[in-house]
């Protein structure tokens, strides 16, 4: 995303979500979780469409709606610079829309033994986005906000960082240590636009090395340069079980993984962020990885498989399991 976009997605953040005038924020070096109120008992199956429950390998996990973002196809935003038949030659080979790109917005909830994991928290009531729904989707699934434990924040932008504090500028969830990469907070703390946002969550923020062991043996950070000044995937664990959390490696399911190349607006660094997300897509497909993206169909589960010298998204059948 370029600094003007994003400072726009921030300023209308700002605008509708975020009190002015915070006091000097406290260094964060040594940010700790607050342990939740209580270690709730494990959710019931939610009927409700906005959740989606699944399995890594012990842990028990979600998929929670937050919303939809629509971006047209218009070669401003996605594969910029790319004759517009052949995008929607692509597009329509692979049974999507034409006009329209869409952009599923759907954090993931994680249960850990007593811990209760978030990664990424929507877009709220962003001006580009219809999203707001990752509070009922989350109690949905059997937690309160109140008893999220650790926050794993993939970057900086708005669909992303949007549900850390509620319209009244309150951290949303307030017993929470909020992670992500030490570049990324340097980036966020240095953008002016961002200065309520940054006074709000700095108690809460536990910075971490790109690539860095989070929570050993279950939440490992995986650098993917280019998209923001520390953008990080995350590879959740539970025994031999993997699942690797996109972030924003790839957007959209067929432009974004069949033509990891394209120039994306988003992309702070285009040349540096095509090259990681065709390695990132190359170590899924090589490795058989379970996926995790927060921005393809709902719910986002599944796999990349080498195609060609490409690849391509095969959504997860039966992800129940």
């Amino acid at each position: 995303m370029t600094r003007t976009y994003r400072s726009a997605l921030v300023v209308a953040f700002l605008a509708g979500t975020m009190l002015a005038g915070c006091s000097e924020p406290k260094p964060a070096a040594t940010a700790t979780p607050t342990p939740a109120p209580a270690t709730p008992s494990a959710p019931q199956p939610a009927s409700n469409p906005d959740v989606l429950r699944f399995r890594i390998g012990t842990l028990d996990a979600a998929a929670l709606k937050d919303g939809d973002i629509e971006a047209a196809n218009d070669g401003k935003t996605f594969a910029i610079g790319q004759p517009a038949d052949e995008v929607n030659a692509l597009l329509a080979a692979a049974g999507a829309p034409t006009d329209v790109l869409h952009l599923s917005i759907q954090p993931l909830l994680v249960r850990s033994g007593a811990r209760i994991l978030l990664f990424d928290t929507g877009a709220a009531d962003a001006a580009f986005a219809r999203a707001g729904r990752l509070p009922a989707s989350l109690r949905a699934a059997g937690v309160e906000p109140s008893q999220v434990t650790d926050i794993f924040i993939s970057h900086q932008h708005q669909d992303h960082v949007g549900g850390l504090l509620t319209r009244e500028g309150a951290l949303a969830f307030p017993n929470a240590a909020i992670h992500l990469s030490a570049p990324e907070w340097e980036s966020l703390k240095a953008d002016r636009d961002a200065a309520a946002l940054v006074a709000a969550i700095t108690p809460k923020v536990a910075t971490f090395q790109p690539g860095a062991a989070i929570i050993p043996g279950v939440v490992t950070a995986v650098a993917v340069d280019g998209h923001t000044p520390g953008h990080s995937a995350y590879e959740i664990a539970s025994g031999d079980e993997r699942l690797l959390y996109l972030g924003d490696t790839a957007h959209h399911h067929v432009i974004s993984v069949q033509r990891p190349e394209w120039t994306v607006q988003y992309d702070m660094n285009a040349p540096l962020a095509q090259a990681s997300r065709r390695a990132l897509l190359q170590r899924a497909a090589d490795g058989k990885l379970r996926v995790y993206s927060v921005h393809f169909p709902f719910p986002g589960l599944g796999h990349i498989k080498a195609q060609g010298d490409s690849f391509v998204w095969e959504p997860e059948q039966d992800p129940a399991r």
